[in-house]
């Protein structure tokens, strides 16, 4: 069960179901579109509650660790110390996928959400420049308007207005203050004037994405990119797997930079798989080999080139990446060392689903919400917060 449905997604898929088949496992496919797979979830708690869950499941950081907690994940230590995933698995990523001592899930990828894509033929046409900071951005968008281009393609779903405000947190208040506000869930860091200053900026941001944007799927706002009725669009590096599937070059058709004030530093997220629990050995076997598989040198350098992701494993070579892929490993590189590698809110690595779900609600009626304030979306974040604990 996965929620990988736009064009570059099932491409990369089908990197693995083809060496699966391979390796004599037999693929049955159980989608169920809806980006950062929120749709999936209920679905997949529904199958599990009927006793008839997948062998595998994709799910992001801190569903692998729910699910864990339920005890519904098969443990994969032996796998995982044959194959010594403990030194070839990003070191950030090795907590994620562990729980109470051992293995329970497979990291395929990292992701960085902190992007701004932008199409370069709009911008040399307004005569704009990739903006660097919010006041930048805005400035930008503003010649956009006037060119008769949408500055920003957006869909009106919680997490891509929620991505956007990760975003907007982290460039006007820096590394520290996302981590405290975002992912300590810190009183102060929230009720700051400086979280009033993000959900102004959130507000500025509302005439800068045209009226039709509400209910738009993720894929479906990059395409406003590659058309050319978009100048810009904040969006993880998913985003590159449609911009390359669509023929696109970077730094000849689009351009990839920082989202705005985060300039040095890395937004990430990883997308996993977990196996329930079966007393069928087929299934077992079939398990251990997509783990065994998912975590193949070759697998992960024809999978991330399609997902627009960087691989999971530390040793790839990044030598048939493109620009931005090789950007992005050396920048991830650098915030490693400076501290500045941040898991993402939107993308379930910072916090639980239950807080997470509360910064969505909250930033997604304030967005939609042209006469809420600031300070009250501010009041609606701390006793959503509250309520909680």
């Amino acid at each position: 069960m996965h929620y990988w449905t736009s064009g570059s997604e099932a491409a990369g898929l089908d990197v693995l179901k083809q060496l699966l088949e391979k390796r004599g496992v037999t693929w049955s496919d159980s989608p169920v579109a809806g980006g950062t797979g929120m749709n999936m979830v209920q679905v997949l708690r529904a199958r599990i509650a009927s006793d008839t869950a997948p062998s595998a499941a994709q799910m992001h950081a801190q569903q692998v660790q729910a699910w864990a907690a339920e005890g519904v994940l098969t443990d994969l230590s032996d796998l995982a110390k044959k194959e010594d995933w403990a030194k070839i698995i990003a070191p950030e990523l090795v907590p994620l996928i562990s729980y109470n001592g051992k293995t329970v899930a497979v990291p395929v990828n990292v992701h960085r959400s902190n992007w701004l894509w932008y199409n370069k033929k709009v911008f040399d046409k307004a005569g704009v420049q990739p903006p660097t900071t919010w006041d930048e951005f805005n400035q930008v968008s503003e010649k956009l308007l006037a060119a008769g281009v949408t500055p920003l393609a957006l869909g009106g779903q919680p997490w891509q207005e929620a991505d956007l405000f990760e975003n907007v947190v982290l460039g006007l208040g820096g590394a520290d203050f996302y981590r405290k506000a975002l992912i300590e869930q810190d009183q102060e860091a929230i009720k700051s004037e400086t979280m009033v200053k993000v959900f102004d900026q959130l507000r500025v941001m509302n005439k800068f994405v045209d009226k039709n944007y509400p209910g738009r799927d993720w894929n479906l706002a990059t395409q406003m990119v590659i058309k050319g009725e978009a100048g810009m669009q904040i969006m993880g590096d998913w985003a590159k797997g449609e911009l390359s599937l669509a023929k696109m070059e970077p730094n000849v058709d689009y351009g990839c930079s920082p989202a705005p004030g985060t300039k040095g530093d890395y937004v990430w997220l990883t997308d996993n798989f977990g196996f329930f629990t079966t007393k069928d050995e087929n299934r077992v076997k079939g398990q251990m080999e997509m783990a065994s598989a998912i975590l193949d040198k070759d697998f992960q350098e024809a999978f991330n080139i399609k997902k627009g992701s960087i691989p999971s494993r530390v040793d790839v070579s990044m030598d048939k990446f493109d620009f931005c892929g090789k950007a992005a490993y050396a920048d991830r590189a650098e915030a490693q060392k400076t501290n500045t590698s941040l898991p993402s809110l939107t993308h379930n690595a910072a916090t639980g689903a239950t807080k997470t779900g509360v910064f969505l609600d909250v930033v997604s009626t304030f967005f939609e919400t042209p006469t809420m304030t600031s300070q009250q979306a501010i009041d609606q974040l701390v006793a959503g917060l509250k309520s909680a604990e």
